[in-house]
């Protein structure tokens, strides 16, 4: 029992071969994928792939990266998409000082609209931060009063953990654990508390060290597992009995 809590299949990366991709990734024993949405347009694909696959959901929002691109239209058309029954989490949103492809002051804008609009819709909220740890966590402590949370590929240190883990958020953690200079990242998997964290493969990014270098896929989850369950001291179906029960909380699946 596996699953992938955050993919992107719906980008031209899996163009030609997104069914065999979807496959592969059942066949290794992953029973859900939650495809996360950068834009209005991926955020409608999203969906798409949510109804056409039975254990695919979705999560829909405007990346850091595409905060300038939302306007009020693209804001309405997110909440008639969140009321779809396969749309579990609006995300994923958040800061992103390391490329500032949008400026900071419209991804904190677009941050905080997107907060509100999860808050007013009873939806949690999927994080992504990149060298924007204070103003994360600035902005979240504003609206962490019944807002749940889960922050997307963790990178922080184990202090900024800390932080997000007394806000009552969950860390989730992609193939960067099994990368070999990630020895801060593998001491914050070894103490997280077993109810708080998830696994993700970001896929098409981040593949795994068994296949770095090449596109990645929800069927890689499995190598995740498997380095967590070594860090942990545990065995790999304990790793995934863990984290398949912490997401079905989290999300509300199977729907």
């Amino acid at each position: 029992m596996l699953i992938d809590t955050h993919a992107h299949l719906q980008m031209k990366d899996y163009k030609h071969d997104c069914d065999e991709v979807i496959s592969r990734a059942f066949d290794a024993g992953v029973d859900y994928i939650i495809n996360a949405s950068f834009d209005l347009i991926s955020s409608q694909q999203a969906v798409e792939l949510a109804d056409k696959y039975e254990n695919l959901y979705a999560a829909i929002g405007f990346h850091p990266h595409d905060a300038k691109k939302l306007d009020n239209k693209s804001l309405d058309i997110l909440r008639i998409l969140a009321k779809h029954p396969k749309v579990v989490a609006i995300g994923e949103m958040g800061l992103d000082y390391y490329r500032d492809l949008s400026p900071r002051t419209i991804q904190k804008f677009v941050f905080e609209k997107q907060l509100q609009m999860a808050k007013e819709l009873a939806l949690p909220v999927i994080i992504h931060n990149r060298d924007a740890h204070d103003d994360t966590l600035e902005i979240i402590r504003k609206y962490k009063d019944g807002l749940a949370g889960v922050m997307h590929c963790f990178s922080g240190d184990q202090d900024f953990a800390d932080k997000c883990l007394e806000m009552g958020f969950y860390l989730s953690f992609a193939g960067t654990v099994t990368y070999k200079n990630s020895e801060v990242l593998q001491n914050i998997v070894r103490n997280v508390p077993s109810d708080r964290f998830f696994m993700e493969t970001d896929c098409p990014y981040l593949t795994p060290q068994f296949r770095r270098g090449k596109r990645n896929e929800p069927s890689y989850i499995k190598a995740i597992a498997k380095r967590i369950s070594e860090i942990r001291l545990t065995t790999l179906p304990e790793i995934g009995r863990i984290t398949i029960l912490n997401a079905k909380t989290f999300f509300g699946i199977p729907r």
